[in-house]
């Protein structure tokens, strides 16, 4: 999906083709129970989990596969063994089917950023 020109997640989510919508749902029910006193926003055109308005948990449906932002570098850093072999980009995880997608490690890293003081984003 080329960047989204919706104005809320709402309007984002019926944007995503109908055999990754499951996924990219579930994506946002984690986000939302596991990050408490985060502001849900559209940023870059994608969801965007902001605390103190600084992004730091983000997720889109792209073209070849689903990308789930984990923006702070402190959390990557102590996360670094269980996302080594996992497709990622410089602050990404790519997921290329949406049955790929590890939604334990995900709410893990989701619970980590929760849990610590904003850090360091990418």
């Amino acid at each position: 999906m080329v960047q989204s020109k919706a104005s809320d997640v709402d309007g984002y989510l019926t944007e995503v083709p109908e055999v990754r919508r499951p996924a990219v749902h579930r994506l946002r029910e984690l986000c939302r129970a596991e990050l408490t006193g985060f502001t849900e926003v559209m940023a870059y055109g994608m969801p965007c989990y902001e605390r103190d308005g600084v992004g730091e948990i983000a997720f889109a449906n792209q073209k070849q596969y689903i990308s789930f932002y984990l923006l702070r570098t402190d959390v990557r850093a102590a996360y670094a063994d269980r996302l080594a072999g996992h497709d990622m980009g410089k602050g990404c995880l790519r997921f290329r089917k949406p049955d790929m997608i590890d939604f334990d490690l995900v709410r893990d890293l989701l619970r980590a950023t929760a849990a610590t003081e904003a850090g360091p984003v990418c």
